[in-house]
């Protein structure tokens, strides 16, 4: 018997969401690195990533590059949060590039990579003003290239890149992506060499990319989203990439009340288990059922989509979802299984969850 709330990954849909996006971004001259942390690093989604044409695995976390290390997957394997100094000596054990930004970070990274006897690749942000990582001066990101070339024999400098939307919610445009092209143009001539990767950021960066505004010295990006939960692009983006599959991952919880109740809640309000002070709508009296479900598992129910079109979800406490079945077509009883699509946010906190069961389909 399956056991609930279960988390389902289809290996053959990850599969080809993969092919459609690294094909169509090898058709602007761009690799696609397959970042894994969205998933909590699952190693089959992994492996599916990089047979279908991811020319590196990434992650924030180096405890799953390690995973999937340890599983011998054979691609490059990229760290895409800048290096804790406590972490230095896993980082060049467990990958084989990062992201940085600090000298002191690269210093280190130098003198572990002599220590394991290996040749170890960076990448140097820039700030294109999201604000989160990076060197904010082009003239500071020059001269820390110029330092890495030419004072830190045992690292090599593989490119340049940036971050967007993350944080700030700059969107990625050609204007800005052109400075960070800039930068790579202005470091190559002092290197005399051609950069590797020039990484202008992520999934925010595809609906630059199919209408075409990406300038062309970009060749790099970072997606996983736009792979794993294809549903965020027409929602939040306004993109359509055909043939991306929604349901890569399923999410579904089992039914453990079922009621017809007032949709306000009676009495003096407070706030919630959260501390937030949530909005009700007074719609009468109305059929709803509870899902063993909850935002520890979720961190947001309104990041779930039910498969039943006519379900809607009220929100959730800890450990219950309140679902609004009043106009289901489907007559749900006692112990039924409820699915739902999952937007990025539910998407990473159920596949990190110890208590939410996975279960890997396989082809």
């Amino acid at each position: 018997m399956e056991r609930y709330p279960l988390l389902e990954v289809n290996l053959k849909k990850l599969y080809n969401n993969t092919k459609i996006v690294t094909k169509l971004c090898d058709d602007y001259g761009i690799k696609v690195a397959g970042i894994i942390k969205g998933f909590g690093g699952i190693e089959e989604g992994a492996a599916e990533m990089a047979k279908g044409g991811c020319c590196q695995i990434g992650s924030s976390r180096i405890e799953q590059l390690k995973a999937v290390k340890k599983r011998g997957l054979e691609v490059p394997l990229l760290l895409v949060r800048i290096p804790m100094m406590c972490e230095i000596k896993n980082v060049i054990k467990y990958s084989d590039i990062c992201l940085v930004s600090e000298k002191e970070t690269l210093n280190l990274l130098n003198k572990e990579s002599k220590k394991q006897n290996k040749k170890y690749g960076v990448v140097l942000m820039y700030d294109l003003g999201d604000l989160r990582e990076g060197l904010f001066y082009k003239e500071e990101l020059v001269k820390l290239a110029e330092y890495v070339e030419y004072e830190l024999n045992n690292l090599y400098l593989e490119g340049v890149g940036s971050n967007l939307s993350c944080y700030g919610s700059v969107a990625p445009t050609a204007e800005n992506l052109s400075r960070l092209a800039d930068a790579a143009e202005e470091i190559e001539e002092k290197l005399n060499r051609k950069l590797n990767i020039v990484s202008g950021g992520g999934t925010t960066t595809l609906p630059l990319l199919v209408r075409g505004g990406v300038p062309k010295k970009i060749n790099h990006l970072r997606i996983g989203e736009g792979i794993n939960n294809a549903q965020d692009l027409p929602l939040y983006w306004d993109t359509d990439i055909e043939g991306l599959d929604t349901d890569v991952f399923i999410l579904k919880a089992q039914i453990i009340e079922l009621n017809e109740k007032p949709t306000y809640p009676i009495g003096e309000l407070m706030v919630n288990a959260f501390g937030d002070l949530t909005h009700y709508e007074d719609r009468g009296i109305r059929k709803r059922a509870i899902a063993a479900l909850g935002n520890q598992d979720l961190g947001d129910s309104s990041r779930l989509i039910p498969k039943d079109k006519d379900m809607i979800v009220l929100g959730a406490s800890s450990d219950h979802t309140i679902l609004d079945i009043h106009d289901c077509r489907k007559v749900y009883k006692l112990g039924d299984i409820v699915e739902f699509n999952v937007l990025y946010q539910a998407m990473l906190m159920t596949s990190l969850s110890d208590y939410v069961h996975k279960k890997i389909i396989k082809y």
